[in-house]
């Protein structure tokens, strides 16, 4: 975990380093009136004189658009987001502040990157957590009764249904919920943005739990289509795989009861690719799968924050988003991996008899 970790790290750290467009470049066409902030406060003729005094100057500058600045000022932008330093100290520095789990202050907002790491996670969380749980619940005893009854009435119709799950994108689903149940066109049952309601402090208990019940219903509604369509299939190849073979046709002729070989003996040995999908899964869904349902249903939540960061080229809070991620990503695996030897006693090499 460790060397594949801040391989991550190296690797994502280089290419950054190469991409054009960084935070000294975007701070300077903002300066030289190219950026959003900085045309909303310049008017047309300051706009041509800028321009102007850019064409005019014969400075020369690694920075494209720095024409007509300052060199000092180049190199106090340098030194603020701390290019003025070597690309191997840069490195370094940043893998010494991320072992203390120091991620620095962000470059356009005033806050540090954990204050807005803590600040979006509850909505990730929120998310994630409902998403996953859901996906789970619905997929597994889904897949195992179509399973079960392969071939069926039953399994034909729910396939009609898992596909249709499949074929649509969680944002479409989205947009369809809201113009249907949240005001657009039809019902107006559910809020459209949001974790909570405005007077959320002043509800009992049971409505603040109420409340974010009906805050979460929609988005999760919409991730949850593409998500359990998948796992379904999976839980229901995995178990016919298991069911055709020579050990359940043993167990069945030794007079055990349908539900004791399919439970008992079925069970363990064909939810062991489904557990092996867990960890991607938790993590896509986690924060891959609700970054379009945050920007449809208004949710600042860790997907958009690390979006934005790239867009923005807010480099320490792309880096510890993307540490953040890799590092939970790493820890589920382990977390499956460790599952494994829950689930089938026969992963576990070392406490088998040579």
């Amino acid at each position: 975990m460790i060397p594949t970790l801040f391989g991550i790290m190296t690797v994502n750290f280089l290419i950054i380093q190469a991409a054009p467009g960084g935070p000294v470049e975007r701070t300077i066409a903002v300066i030289q009136g190219f950026g959003t902030d900085a045309t909303e406060r310049v008017s047309g003729s300051d706009m041509g004189e800028v321009m102007d005094r850019a064409q005019s100057s014969e400075l020369n500058s690694k920075y494209r658009g720095a024409q007509g600045l300052d060199p000092e000022l180049i190199a106090e932008l340098e030194r603020m987001y701390g290019f003025d330093k070597p690309l191997h100290e840069r490195y370094f520095q940043m893998i010494g502040q991320y072992l203390r789990f120091d991620f620095g202050e962000s470059f356009y907002r005033d806050q540090s990157v954990v204050e807005l790491v803590k600040e979006k996670m509850p909505v990730s969380i929120s998310l994630g957590l409902w998403t996953t749980l859901l996906v789970y619940f619905i997929s597994i005893p889904l897949g195992i009764a179509k399973a079960v009854r392969d071939g069926s009435r039953f399994d034909v119709w729910t396939s009609g249904v898992v596909i249709i799950g499949y074929a649509i994108p969680s944002f479409l689903f989205a947009i369809l919920l809201i113009v249907v149940f949240a005001g657009g066109h039809y019902l107006d049952w559910f809020p459209l943005r949001g974790l909570t309601s405005s007077n959320w402090e002043e509800l009992s208990s049971l409505g603040k739990i109420a409340d974010y019940f009906w805050h979460l219903a929609l988005p999760v509604t919409a991730m949850l289509i593409g998500g359990f369509a998948g796992l379904t299939l999976l839980t229901k190849n995995s178990f016919l795989d298991e069911i055709n073979k020579l050990y359940v046709t043993t167990a069945r002729a030794k007079g055990l009861s349908e539900n004791r070989v399919l439970y008992g003996h079925v069970f363990r040995n064909a939810m062991l690719i489904v557990i092996a999908g867990f960890p991607g899964a938790f993590i896509d869904i986690f924060f891959t799968g609700a970054l379009l349902t945050e920007i449809i249903f208004s949710l600042d939540g860790l997907g958009l924050l690390g979006y934005e960061a790239a867009i923005g080229r807010d480099y320490p809070v792309m880096f510890a988003t993307l540490y953040f991620f890799t590092l939970l990503g790493l820890l589920m695996q382990l977390v499956g991996d460790l599952t494994y030897t829950l689930v089938d006693r026969r992963i576990d090499f070392e406490s088998r008899e040579v």
